[in-house]
Protein backbone atom coordinates (compact mmCIF):
# COMPACT_ATOMS: atom_id res chain seq x y z
CA UNK A 1 0.00 0.00 0.00
CA UNK A 2 1.22 3.49 -0.88
CA UNK A 3 0.45 6.40 1.42
CA UNK A 4 0.27 10.12 0.68
CA UNK A 5 0.73 12.12 3.87
CA UNK A 6 -1.12 15.42 4.22
CA UNK A 7 -0.67 18.26 6.68
CA UNK A 8 -2.50 21.56 6.88
CA UNK A 9 -1.10 23.83 4.17
CA UNK A 10 -0.29 21.08 1.63
CA UNK A 11 -0.11 22.02 -2.07
CA UNK A 12 -3.41 20.79 -3.49
CA UNK A 13 -2.25 20.53 -7.10
CA UNK A 14 0.63 18.24 -6.14
CA UNK A 15 -1.46 16.04 -3.85
CA UNK A 16 -4.57 15.66 -6.00
CA UNK A 17 -2.66 15.18 -9.26
CA UNK A 18 -0.60 12.35 -7.80
CA UNK A 19 -3.56 10.70 -6.05
CA UNK A 20 -5.59 10.89 -9.27
CA UNK A 21 -2.82 9.49 -11.47
CA UNK A 22 -1.98 6.62 -9.12
CA UNK A 23 -5.63 5.63 -8.83
CA UNK A 24 -6.05 5.79 -12.63
CA UNK A 25 -3.10 3.38 -12.76
CA UNK A 26 -4.95 1.04 -10.34
CA UNK A 27 -2.27 1.53 -7.67
CA UNK A 28 -3.57 1.14 -4.13
CA UNK A 29 -2.96 4.54 -2.55
CA UNK A 30 -4.41 5.99 0.64
CA UNK A 31 -4.28 9.49 2.09
CA UNK A 32 -3.08 9.99 5.66
CA UNK A 33 -3.62 12.98 7.93
CA UNK A 34 -0.76 13.74 10.30
CA UNK A 35 -3.27 15.68 12.42
CA UNK A 36 -5.86 14.32 14.84
CA UNK A 37 -8.71 14.82 12.33
CA UNK A 38 -9.31 13.34 8.88
CA UNK A 39 -10.07 16.78 7.41
CA UNK A 40 -6.95 18.52 6.16
CA UNK A 41 -7.00 21.96 4.52
CA UNK A 42 -4.52 22.81 1.79
CA UNK A 43 -2.55 25.98 1.12
CA UNK A 44 -5.37 27.32 -1.08
CA UNK A 45 -8.23 26.47 1.31
CA UNK A 46 -9.32 23.21 -0.33
CA UNK A 47 -10.26 20.66 2.33
CA UNK A 48 -9.66 16.93 1.86
CA UNK A 49 -11.10 14.08 3.92
CA UNK A 50 -8.20 11.67 4.28
CA UNK A 51 -8.59 7.90 4.43
CA UNK A 52 -6.94 7.55 7.83
CA UNK A 53 -4.95 9.20 10.60
CA UNK A 54 -1.22 8.65 11.03
CA UNK A 55 -1.83 7.20 14.51
CA UNK A 56 -3.92 4.41 12.91
CA UNK A 57 -1.30 3.48 10.30
CA UNK A 58 0.58 0.21 10.59
CA UNK A 59 4.14 0.52 9.34
CA UNK A 60 4.11 -3.16 8.34
CA UNK A 61 2.08 -2.63 5.18
CA UNK A 62 3.86 0.44 3.79
CA UNK A 63 5.18 -0.01 0.26
CA UNK A 64 5.82 3.68 -0.21
CA UNK A 65 5.55 7.13 1.34
CA UNK A 66 4.65 10.11 -0.86
CA UNK A 67 4.74 13.74 0.28
CA UNK A 68 3.21 16.72 -1.53
CA UNK A 69 4.82 20.08 -0.91
CA UNK A 70 3.23 23.41 -0.15
CA UNK A 71 3.66 25.77 2.74
CA UNK A 72 3.18 25.55 5.60
CA UNK A 73 2.34 21.91 4.80
CA UNK A 74 5.94 20.85 4.26
CA UNK A 75 7.03 22.46 7.52
CA UNK A 76 4.18 20.71 9.32
CA UNK A 77 5.23 17.36 7.81
CA UNK A 78 8.86 18.05 8.75
CA UNK A 79 7.90 18.72 12.37
CA UNK A 80 6.02 15.42 12.75
CA UNK A 81 8.41 12.98 14.45
CA UNK A 82 6.19 9.96 13.74
CA UNK A 83 6.39 10.70 10.02
CA UNK A 84 10.15 11.33 9.94
CA UNK A 85 10.68 8.05 11.82
CA UNK A 86 8.48 6.20 9.29
CA UNK A 87 10.47 7.75 6.44
CA UNK A 88 13.82 6.77 7.98
CA UNK A 89 12.72 3.18 8.68
CA UNK A 90 11.08 2.63 5.30
CA UNK A 91 13.98 4.16 3.38
CA UNK A 92 16.31 1.65 5.03
CA UNK A 93 13.86 -1.16 4.20
CA UNK A 94 14.16 -0.20 0.53
CA UNK A 95 10.61 1.13 0.28
CA UNK A 96 9.71 4.01 -2.02
CA UNK A 97 10.14 7.48 -0.53
CA UNK A 98 8.90 10.34 -2.73
CA UNK A 99 8.53 14.09 -2.22
CA UNK A 100 7.78 17.11 -4.40
CA UNK A 101 8.27 20.88 -4.12
CA UNK A 102 9.26 21.88 -0.56
CA UNK A 103 8.57 18.40 0.86
CA UNK A 104 12.11 17.05 0.26
CA UNK A 105 13.01 19.09 3.39
CA UNK A 106 11.13 16.38 5.29
CA UNK A 107 13.47 13.77 3.80
CA UNK A 108 16.44 15.86 4.93
CA UNK A 109 14.97 16.01 8.45
CA UNK A 110 14.59 12.21 8.35
CA UNK A 111 18.31 12.08 7.49
CA UNK A 112 17.98 9.99 4.31
CA UNK A 113 19.44 12.30 1.66
CA UNK A 114 23.15 11.73 2.27
CA UNK A 115 24.74 11.33 -1.21
CA UNK A 116 21.29 11.03 -2.84
CA UNK A 117 20.54 13.09 -5.96
CA UNK A 118 17.47 15.20 -5.26
CA UNK A 119 15.54 18.18 -6.53
CA UNK A 120 13.00 20.49 -4.93
CA UNK A 121 11.47 23.94 -5.17
CA UNK A 122 14.53 26.17 -5.75
CA UNK A 123 14.27 28.25 -2.57
CA UNK A 124 14.49 25.07 -0.43
CA UNK A 125 17.64 23.60 -1.98
CA UNK A 126 19.83 24.89 0.87
CA UNK A 127 17.81 22.77 3.33
CA UNK A 128 18.52 19.43 1.61
CA UNK A 129 21.41 18.52 3.88
CA UNK A 130 23.68 15.88 2.37
CA UNK A 131 21.87 15.73 -0.98
CA UNK A 132 23.42 16.14 -4.39
CA UNK A 133 21.19 18.89 -5.81
CA UNK A 134 19.85 18.49 -9.34
CA UNK A 135 17.91 20.91 -11.52
CA UNK A 136 15.90 18.14 -13.23
CA UNK A 137 12.09 18.07 -13.05
CA UNK A 138 12.13 14.63 -11.43
CA UNK A 139 15.06 12.68 -9.99
CA UNK A 140 15.11 8.99 -9.09
CA UNK A 141 18.05 7.85 -6.97
CA UNK A 142 17.86 4.42 -5.34
CA UNK A 143 14.40 4.28 -3.72
CA UNK A 144 13.99 8.08 -3.51
CA UNK A 145 12.00 10.13 -6.04
CA UNK A 146 11.94 13.93 -5.81
CA UNK A 147 10.41 16.61 -8.01
CA UNK A 148 10.57 20.42 -8.31
CA UNK A 149 7.03 21.72 -7.75
CA UNK A 150 3.45 22.25 -8.95
CA UNK A 151 4.45 22.52 -12.61
CA UNK A 152 6.12 19.10 -12.47
CA UNK A 153 3.33 17.23 -10.65
CA UNK A 154 2.26 15.27 -13.74
CA UNK A 155 5.89 14.33 -14.46
CA UNK A 156 6.20 13.24 -10.81
CA UNK A 157 3.03 11.13 -11.03
CA UNK A 158 4.24 9.57 -14.29
CA UNK A 159 7.59 8.57 -12.78
CA UNK A 160 5.86 7.21 -9.67
CA UNK A 161 3.64 4.98 -11.81
CA UNK A 162 6.66 3.75 -13.81
CA UNK A 163 8.55 3.00 -10.59
CA UNK A 164 5.64 1.25 -8.86
CA UNK A 165 4.10 -0.45 -11.89
CA UNK A 166 5.58 -0.26 -15.39
CA UNK A 167 6.12 1.96 -18.43
CA UNK A 168 3.03 0.67 -20.23
CA UNK A 169 0.73 1.52 -17.32
CA UNK A 170 2.30 4.99 -16.98
CA UNK A 171 1.95 5.69 -20.70
CA UNK A 172 -1.65 4.49 -20.66
CA UNK A 173 -2.48 6.93 -17.84
CA UNK A 174 -0.88 9.97 -19.46
CA UNK A 175 -2.36 9.12 -22.86
CA UNK A 176 -5.80 8.99 -21.23
CA UNK A 177 -5.10 12.39 -19.71
CA UNK A 178 -3.99 13.77 -23.12
CA UNK A 179 -0.56 14.63 -21.73
CA UNK A 180 2.67 14.55 -23.74
CA UNK A 181 5.74 13.81 -21.67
Amino acid sequence: MYYIFLAHGFEELEAITVIDMLRRAKIDVRTVSINDKIKVTGAHNITINTDLLIKDLSSKNIDGIILPGGMPGSTNLKNDSTLTKLIFENFHRGKLIAAICAAPIVLAKANILQDIQATCYPSFENQLTGAIISDEKVIIDKNVITSKGPGTAINFGFELIKYISDDLNAKSVINGMLVNI
